[in-house]
Formats: C-alpha cells, sequence, structure tokens
C-alpha cells in the first residue's frame, strides 16, 4: 500500500514538474531556429511561479465558477497524468482506466475551460469557447482513430497492456499502418497542444486565439493553474505519442536501475519530439481557421487507412 502512494505520488511531481520543461524546450528550440536568443529553458518555472505569488483580479460578473475551474481543470490534468504510463509499463491508476477514461479526463477539462470563458460575459471568451468546442468535435474522434490502429493489435484498450504487446511483438517502424497512424497522431498532438498551424499559443490577436482567447479573464494563480495545466496536457498528449508508437525503451518491471533507465530514454523522447514540435512551428505558418477542419479530416482518413491496412494483414 505504501509502495502505491509512493508511485502515485511520484509520477504526479514527474508530470508535473517535467510538464514546464517541455515548454521550456519547444520555446527555446523555436527561438533559436529564428535566429533569436529567446528565453531560457527554465523561463516556464519562473513564470508559473510568478503567477502564483500575483493575485487575481476577477470580473464582476464572474460567478464561482471562475473560482473553481483552474482548481478542478489542474487536478484533472494530474489525475489524467496518473493513467499515463511513462518510466514503467503500467501507470499508478492503470486498473481503473484506460485510453478513453483518458480522453473523456481531457473533454472535462476542456469543457469546464470553455464554460468558464463565458462566465465573464467577455466577447473573446465566447469567440475562443465557439472555436475551441468546434475543433474539439473532430480531433477528438481523429484521436480515437489513431489509436485505434494500434490497439486493434492487442485487442484492449489499455496502454500498459498495449505498451507490452507492443515491445513484446517487435511492431515494425516500416510497416504502412505504423507510419500512416504514427502521422495521423502527429497531426492530431499538434491540434490537441494548441501549436502551429493550428493554433498559436503565443498570440493575443483577438482574430487568431483559439485556446488563450479563453484565459484572457485570467489574473495571478487562477492564470498560473491555468497555464501549467495546459502545459501538462501537452506533456500527456506527447507520452500517450510514444506509448502507443515509440514504446521501447520503458521498464517492463519495477526496479531501481531498469527506472533510472527508462527515465533517462523517455526524457530523450520528450526532448526529440519538443525539437520536432518547434520545427513544424518554424517551417509553417498558422493556418486559416477554415482549413483546419481538412487538417484534422485528413488524420481522420490517415488513421481509417492504418486500421484497413492492420485488418487486411
Amino acid at each position: 500500500m505504501l509502495e502505491q502512494f509512493l508511485w502515485i505520488i511520484g509520477q504526479g511531481l514527474l508530470v508535473a514538474l517535467m510538464a514546464p520543461l517541455l515548454q521550456g524546450v519547444i520555446k527555446k528550440t523555436k527561438a533559436r531556429l529564428q535566429n533569436r536568443l529567446g528565453a531560457p529553458i527554465l523561463q516556464p518555472y519562473y513564470d508559473i511561479v510568478k503567477y502564483l505569488q500575483k493575485d487575481a483580479v476577477i470580473s464582476d460578473q464572474a460567478s464561482w465558477l471562475t473560482r473553481a475551474t483552474p482548481y478542478l481543470v489542474f487536478c484533472v490534468m494530474l489525475t489524467a497524468g496518473l493513467l499515463v504510463p511513462t518510466l514503467w509499463g503500467q501507470a499508478p491508476l492503470g486498473m481503473a482506466g484506460d485510453l478513453i477514461i483518458l480522453v473523456y479526463l481531457f473533454a472535462v477539462a476542456r469543457f469546464m475551460t470553455a464554460l468558464t470563458a463565458l462566465d465573464a460575459g467577455s466577447a473573446f471568451g465566447g469567440m475562443g469557447s465557439s472555436r475551441d468546442m468546434a475543433l474539439s468535435a473532430i480531433a477528438e474522434p481523429a484521436l480515437f482513430l489513431a489509436a485505434v490502429a494500434v490497439l486493434i493489435t492487442g485487442g484492449t484498450s489499455r496502454l500498459g497492456d498495449i505498451m507490452a504487446i507492443t515491445v513484446r511483438q517487435d511492431w515494425n517502424v516500416l510497416d504502412p499502418a505504423y507510419g500512416l497512424a504514427c502521422l495521423a497522431m502527429l497531426i492530431v498532438v499538434i491540434a490537441e497542444t494548441g501549436r502551429i498551424p493550428v493554433d498559436n499559443p503565443d498570440t493575443h490577436l483577438e482574430l487568431t486565439m483559439i485556446h488563450e482567447g479563453m484565459l484572457l479573464e485570467y489574473s495571478g494563480r487562477y492564470l498560473g493553474l491555468m497555464v501549467w495545466a495546459a502545459q501538462i496536457k501537452q506533456l500527456l498528449i506527447l507520452t500517450l505519442l510514444i506509448d502507443l508508437f515509440f514504446p521501447w525503451g520503458v521498464a517492463l518491471t519495477p526496479g531501481v536501475s531498469g527506472l533510472l533507465a527508462a527515465g533517462a530514454v523517455y526524457l530523450g523522447k520528450l526532448l526529440v519530439l519538443g525539437i520536432i514540435l518547434a520545427l513544424i512551428e518554424t517551417a509553417y505558418a498558422k493556418m486559416r481557421l477554415f482549413q483546419v477542419p481538412r487538417l484534422l479530416a485528413s488524420s481522420m482518413l490517415l488513421s481509417l487507412l492504418a486500421i484497413m491496412v492492420r485488418i487486411a494483414k
């Protein structure tokens, strides 16, 4: 019982503390690719500490929901982090949920964020909420389809079991189904994390904001919690990509030496994916809003092709 408790606390701290580092790597890489010095890699930590130390200013029109949502969203993301395997092939709460529960938790956080953006009566908040809800209606099915191409191999939706099956079967990375599903998942990752070309996390232009538009009414510690939660979601989405398509190197059996080696491999994978996201953001411009559904539809089409190829074999 004590080991299970320590495992839950350890994974929660790992997810919470690694998320700002990943954000710092992405921003630093993007700045260097644009011939800028950029902020330090640890800057996201400084920003979160700064936000948490400030008082929050709340609109007179806002209800208790605006004050409660940042804590709820942050706790939901930490709970989701306990459903995703990181260093070991099993998640701390893996017996209580699977990929479907994980996506539902993401949906709960998105719904509460969009609802709170409407609470203050801001036009920008309503605009960001409507855009985010419209895109999520396509992004979530695309996420499921990209994962199904891998899940049908083991006949289960539990991430730990899928990772063990993938490692043991040594799925060939040159398999067409593997490549199609991985590309489809990468498109979903860009959309779910709000990166260019789908969204720009660094903008505050009214006509281009999606996720940032829902956070304009937040300040102080509430803004810090929402930003931190968004960084945790970004980490979890990338970890999900690793678990489904690149699980090699994870520790399948508990042990200190195995976990340390798996931690180094996991950190390396996250850094590589962060650099890839920075490269994509630098190479492409932001798409027009009405073209984003076409991009997500292409992800769904690639996933369907991967499923058909997988079944045909």
